[in-house]
């Protein structure tokens, strides 16, 4: 990673599976992290979390990651607010938990029943513990029954937290469309969280830069690797978080069917600083 420190002077590192597994930090992709900003780089967390930036920035310090290891964070959820704004009319049905609430916070919006949005938000499933996207089928009907947009927080369809895989909002998103019902994505791979992480890298730069200096560090096959090819950049993929138990080759393969326009310029378990 030290050469690629050198080539690539800004990085957009997702968090899920790479920088935490929802417990603990992973210590080598934070090391590394820490040595690419003492290099001289900078890094971008470029999260799907449906939480804003500040929310996202508390959850990593109860997890244990450390401030050093990045220079900002861009959330789904921070692009989420513009779309809430321009589409949910003030009145919003929510689908999600509760801890998602920090979303909202200084919106002028009011979180109604279903007979009275204008728009529904989905940040994930009320209870990810014990609930898959099946339980949703006599809502999401009613939803589409009145022909209302959903706008997703995550476009993330599955997490892994430590050995566990839990469905996301694109989950619920993704039985929606299926529906025929239209959906507003804000997070990767769509663009808006791409062009809101080199608002903010030119924002820390203080002088313009090129894109050619920018790669992206992922687990996510749909989100991270597609978002990087889609907006024409480099992509380090790591065989972590969802794609712990998969084999490189097949991985790969499958990625070349996928997203044949990928540039995937390195494949890890995990992030060495060294070469």
């Amino acid at each position: 990673m030290k050469k690629l420190s050198a080539r690539y002077r800004i990085w957009f590192c997702d968090i899920w599976g790479v920088v935490h597994d929802g417990h603990k930090p992973e210590a080598a992709t934070v090391g590394v992290l820490q040595q690419h900003r003492q290099n001289g780089g900078l890094v971008i967390l470029v999260t799907n979390s449906p939480r804003t930036s500040q929310g996202v920035t508390l959850q990593l310090d109860d997890i244990g990651v450390p401030r050093d290891a990045y220079d900002a964070i861009v959330t789904s959820g921070d692009v989420t607010r513009d779309l809430i704004l321009q589409h949910g009319g003030g009145k919003l049905f929510r689908i999600g938990p509760q801890r998602d609430q920090s979303l909202f916070t200084g919106l002028d919006i009011a979180l109604v029943e279903l007979d009275q949005a204008k728009a529904v938000i989905c940040t994930g499933l009320f209870d990810d513990i014990v609930e898959t996207p099946a339980d949703y089928a006599k809502l999401l009907g009613d939803v589409k029954a009145r022909d209302l947009t959903m706008i997703c927080a995550n476009p993330d369809k599955i997490v892994r937290i430590g050995n566990v895989i839990r469905y996301c909002a694109g989950a619920i998103a993704e039985a929606y469309a299926q529906l025929g019902g239209k959906v507003l994505m804000a997070g990767k791979p769509y663009r808006p969280i791409y062009e809101l992480a080199m608002t903010r890298a030119a924002e820390i730069c203080r002088h313009p830069f090129s894109q050619s200096s920018v790669m992206v560090i992922g687990d996510g096959p749909e989100t991270d690797v597609k978002g990087a090819a889609d907006f024409n950049l480099p992509v380090v993929l790591l065989l972590s978080g969802v794609l712990a138990n998969k084999n490189q080759h097949e991985v790969l393969a499958e990625i070349g069917h996928q997203v044949p326009h990928a540039n995937i310029i390195h494949v890890a378990r995990d992030l060495v600083w060294r070469g």
